[in-house]
């Protein structure tokens, strides 16, 4: 398929600033992508389409303090530091993106907090906008890391909101995030209240736990035409050998599994064995799935309302079908629903 087809003009002001007051209460469109009926409900109503054994799996990544503003030595320009991941734990070395990258070289010191307390050093230019620093601090790791994060800011995306608040640090998380390394929320799980969790339990509709640590790459921009060269960043995932053996049950035993999110179905896909099930692993992925694609384990999958040409979108097109989610987009635009990680949310059965 071709970027273009995925494109669609999305009005700046149908792009969600904030989430609903309560995480439930969004709105729902459902989807049969085998009739193509579309249906508007309210998020709580979701376990209305699932029964007694069927298994909800959730990525329970939690998502870091990622965006750092300080300044560069002599000259004091003003700089961002977009931290993506921690190489190594002894030397304080992490993986990140510093903009402007143009005014940035190895060997320069970077200041961060009022007090200028915390100082990086560029030791690598991994690529065009890629760093590796080495944060130069003496104390116990604990205390970096806690020092670290109270400089930093939750990394909503700027095309979501400029003004990122103290709220979004709750509200950009979802209520069962418990493994830290994401540096974007997993949208479709932000949905998920306490009380529909509970619901859950009383309807015996099961819920699995896997981790897949977000990065950036699903926002990148896709610059090709031809889909089969386009190429994205790689996650890390963890199944866990209790995940797996609650997911292929559920198969074995006629449930139905729903994907909760693009990350967890992109994982759940990564590794399949010839008679379609999944295995326990620790590993990084960078599976792009578009259309056309056959799953092998998701019989529904639940996710958001995505920008023009997104992965994100192109996902959803490949498990609803395309026309089917295209047109399902034109609906939702001609209805009023929010798009993006704040926005409402798409039930694909």
């Amino acid at each position: 398929m071709k970027l273009s087809q995925f494109n669609f003009d999305l009005p700046s002001d149908r792009i969600a600033k904030e989430p609903v007051r309560w995480r439930d209460e969004c709105r729902l469109m459902v989807l049969h992508k085998d009739s193509g009926e579309i249906e508007h409900k309210q998020f709580k109503e979701i376990l209305g389409y699932f029964k007694k054994g069927d298994r909800f799996v959730f990525n329970d990544t939690k998502v870091f303090p990622a965006k750092l503003f300080g300044k560069k030595e002599k000259t004091g320009a003003d700089i961002m530091v977009f931290l993506l991941r921690e190489l190594n734990k002894e030397q304080r070395l992490w993986d990140v993106i510093v903009e402007p990258a143009r005014k940035i070289r190895i060997g320069n010191k970077l200041y961060f907090g009022e007090d200028e307390s915390m100082v990086a050093e560029v030791i690598d230019n991994t690529t065009s906008r890629g760093r590796t620093l080495r944060f130069l601090y003496d104390g116990p790791y604990e205390e970096f890391k806690e020092s670290l994060f109270a400089l930093g800011k939750t990394p909503v995306p700027e095309w979501v909101k400029e003004d990122v608040g103290p709220e979004d640090a709750e509200n950009f998380q979802t209520i069962f995030a418990s493994k830290e390394g994401a540096v974007s929320a997993p949208a479709a799980g932000l949905h998920f209240s306490r009380e529909l969790m509970n619901m859950m339990v009383l309807n015996d509709i099961e819920k699995t736990f896997i981790t897949v640590h977000m990065g950036i790459g699903h926002f990148r921009s896709v610059d090709v035409e031809d889909l089969s060269k386009h190429r994205v960043d790689s996650e890390h995932m963890i199944i866990s050998k209790q995940a797996s053996d609650e997911i292929n049950g559920t198969k074995r035993a006629g449930g139905k599994i729903c994907a909760v999110g693009v990350t967890v179905i992109r994982a759940l896909e990564t590794y399949v064995t010839t008679n379609s099930e999944i295995r326990a692993n620790d590993t990084w992925t960078n599976k792009f799935i578009f259309p056309p694609y056959e799953f092998s384990i998701a019989d529904a999958f639940v996710s958001n309302f995505h920008l023009p040409c997104s992965t994100m979108l192109m996902m959803e097109a490949a498990f609803g079908g395309f026309d089917k989610v295209m047109h399902a987009y034109d609906v939702a635009l001609q209805e009023g629903y929010r798009f993006g990680p704040y926005g409402d949310a798409l039930l694909i059965i």
